[in-house]
């Protein structure tokens, strides 16, 4: 008796009792793992987060002055990108769009991504909100946060007793 008699989801004998032949799922998920497993270990410049959302990659430099953050936001313009301080924490947000469109011959390709993002950097030190600079050239945000002297001179080293 052949294989194909003994698997009741065979074509022949209509759609299978689960909806569809689970070696194809299983191998789907190999393909994918491997695919994920051998893909390039590049940083996107947008990472997606856990609730789906995206967000541009920052780093925050901290001196005894200031703070100096730097965005990444390829492919976007001023108009697309804000800048906030609420709460005594950076905030970037904006909306990302991207469409792209290739014609080749009698056949069209196109393509297009949008997305909100939201960036929000807590400050341990309190800034001084009247002397914040932000700038944005070459998809590169530039926020440099300096901090309140007043802030500053409340911290003080706490000598620890044995």
């Amino acid at each position: 008796m052949p294989n194909r008699d003994l698997a009741p989801w065979t074509r022949s004998r209509g759609i299978a009792p689960f909806g569809r032949d689970p070696f194809t799922s299983f191998r789907q998920q190999m393909e994918r793992l491997f695919d994920d497993f051998l893909a390039p270990i590049e940083a996107p410049a947008f990472a997606v987060g856990q609730d789906g959302g995206v967000w541009p990659s920052v780093d925050v430099e901290e001196t005894d002055k200031a703070y100096k953050v730097t965005a990444e936001l390829p492919g976007l313009e001023l108009k697309d990108v804000e800048v906030a301080l609420r709460d005594n924490a950076l905030i970037i947000s904006g909306e990302k769009r991207r469409e792209h469109k290739e014609e080749d011959g009698g056949r069209t390709y196109a393509e297009r991504s949008y997305g909100r993002f939201m960036r929000s950097i807590p400050l341990d030190t309190e800034v001084d909100a009247d002397k914040v600079q932000a700038k944005f050239k070459n998809g590169i945000l530039a926020v440099e946060l300096p901090k309140n002297p007043a802030a500053r001179d409340k911290t003080r080293r706490i000598e620890v007793k044995s």
